[in-house]
């Protein structure tokens, strides 16, 4: 097994110089770091990161956590959070939470045990969040959350504006003429579809159209749930809605398996929208209309808030919340019938 001291020999540098080209702590030239990291490569010399945190305090090491990293909207996001991490020397360390509170907190307690110096956090469904949070936040951890946000708790985030982002889906809907447009949910314990149920309002209510409760469908995260509550509204031809818009992927992909049972075809049936892309566009018929959030720069901007957090020392600093704007992707399944091809 290579060292340290073979490195810095066969690079012709100090020790010195290849700890700081490792960590990152220090500047270094271009060219001392080329010398140095191919001197690493030729001698496949790996850095004892265990050995540099008990030194330092520091692993230079990140976790995230997410409900599902299945769900479209998640990958993206660490991703982004991957290349802002790599960008200042982090490694990033991904983990599923299962959408569970219960598993939130083991993997919360992994992650601690494991020194990683910060935590991004999308909060599970349910309760205990703030619990945990509060928990490593005194253990000297810093956490940002990102995507859902828990309430009652002054905390670094980011995410899109939910209320405004749902408010211009909804209003594209009323635009095509739809009037009846019902609105498919997940938990609204969570402040985010809290946030996006009220944009829906806040569209009917601009446009004169009365907010009816019976067209307001909270579901949860079971794609078999989503799709029994969802058909059960679809199958009545009389109490059917003109259209329907979703506050996420998860409750988009179980509007589209009902709407499959059902034996329904949008839009020539029903309209839809939904939050979230859910599928390729170039190979889905009928196209998607689709509120999208910045999945990629949610993650970036937060990683960043993140290390600065962490290299400033800056646990008790105001927080930081950063609202970034959805765009509207129209496509077919929202077009009033005589405009699709």
């Amino acid at each position: 097994m290579s060292t340290i001291k073979e490195v810095a020999r066969l690079a012709n540098v100090s020790v010195g110089t290849v700890s700081h080209v490792i960590s990152g702590s220090v500047p270094v030239s271009d060219q001392l770091r080329r010398r140095v990291t191919e001197a690493i490569r030729a001698l496949d010399y790996h850095p004892n990161h265990i050995a540099r945190s008990l030194k330092t305090s520091r692993t230079r090491i990140l976790g995230i956590v997410v409900p599902d990293m299945t769900i479209p909207f998640f990958p993206q996001v660490i991703r982004g959070a991957e290349a802002a991490a790599r960008k200042r020397n982090y490694y990033l360390v991904a983990v599923n939470s299962d959408d569970s509170s219960n598993r939130q907190r083991e993997v919360l307690s992994l992650l601690r045990s494991q020194r990683v110096d910060g935590i991004l956090l999308v909060v599970a469904a349910g309760q205990g969040s703030i619990t945990q949070i509060t928990q490593i936040r005194q253990s000297g951890i810093p956490v940002v959350c990102l995507d859902r946000l828990p309430e009652n708790i002054s905390i670094d985030s980011v995410c899109v504006d939910d209320c405004a982002a749902a408010d211009m889906g909804v209003s594209h809907l009323i635009s095509m003429g739809h009037q009846r447009i019902a609105i498919l949910t997940g938990p609204l314990t969570l402040k985010n579809e809290q946030d996006r149920l009220q944009g829906y309002n806040n569209a009917l209510t601009r446009a004169g159209l009365a907010v009816d409760a019976t067209l307001i469908w909270e579901a949860n995260f079971h794609q078999e749930e989503i799709t029994r509550i969802c058909g059960e509204h679809l199958r009545d031809a009389q109490r059917r809605p003109a259209a329907l818009f979703s506050t996420n992927g998860v409750t988009g992909l179980g509007v589209l398996k009902a709407l499959h049972v059902c034996g329904l075809n949008t839009p020539d049936e029903i309209a839809f929208a939904t939050f979230d892309e859910l599928t390729i566009e170039e190979v889905f018929r009928p196209a998607i209309t689709t509120v999208v959030q910045p999945a990629y720069d949610i993650g970036h901007r937060a990683t960043d808030i993140l290390i600065n957090r962490i290299e400033r020392c800056m646990l008790d600093a105001s927080t930081v919340s950063i609202r970034l704007p959805a765009t509207l992707k129209i496509r077919e399944t929202s077009l009033a019938l005589a405009h699709v091809l």
